[in-house]
């Protein structure tokens, strides 16, 4: 089995991760967290070169190929953000939620679209990117939050076509549906496919 750092030191992402690969593939990978205090510093201008970042340090302390992703909460009437900055936003999750709400408070809804962007990056122990992949999902920002399930923005990200808060989401639905699911299954595919030259590096 190969066995591929995470680069964060979220272990809810771990999880998340972690469930959607026993869907997909659950045999051929493990996924293990980055020992220490894992907290590089993400000064990149793109959600790739954050996600670079944080995999080749992984990559680094592990002395196994390290997979990272940076995601981001993009709101269209606020030029962008909070973007590259969605998990600095703020101090917790409360208070990101508070604040962005703050932010919209006379936006009316028809102008609040947004979207979740994850792009994960494969790096090698010696720091070689060797595949990025990207997932993103549309929807809007909702008034006031619902759903119990998920971390971060996910009580007041809403997704029309599901007609739920990405918080209310089923597993399984995430597991599918989901930015980060739609980055992780090409990756993971990816992997496979070249699980041997991957073990022998």
């Amino acid at each position: 089995m190969l066995k591929i750092a995470l680069g964060t030191s979220n272990p809810h992402k771990l999880e998340e991760i972690n469930a959607m690969l026993k869907e997909i593939h659950p045999y051929s990978i493990e996924f293990v967290l980055a020992d220490g205090d894992f907290d590089p510093l993400e000064n990149g201008t793109t959600f790739e070169e954050n996600s670079y970042i944080k995999a080749a340090e992984a990559a680094k302390m592990m002395g196994i190929p390290a997979l990272a992703d940076d995601t981001g909460l993009c709101v269209h009437a606020l030029d962008g953000r909070p973007g590259l900055y969605s998990a600095r936003y703020a101090p917790d999750q409360k208070s990101k939620i508070s604040k962005l709400l703050g932010e919209l408070e006379n936006v009316p809804k028809s102008q609040r679209d947004a979207y979740f962007i994850c792009t994960m990056t494969l790096v090698s122990p010696n720091g070689e990117k060797l595949h990025t992949q990207i997932g993103k999902i549309d929807g809007y920002i909702d008034e006031k939050p619902s759903g119990v399930h998920g971390f971060g923005y996910d009580p007041i990200f809403f997704i029309p076509e599901l007609n739920k808060t990405m918080a209310d989401m089923t597993m399984e639905e995430k597991n599918t549906l989901s930015h980060r699911a739609r980055a992780l299954r090409p990756m993971v595919e990816w992997i496979i496919n070249n699980l041997v030259e991957l073990n022998n590096l």
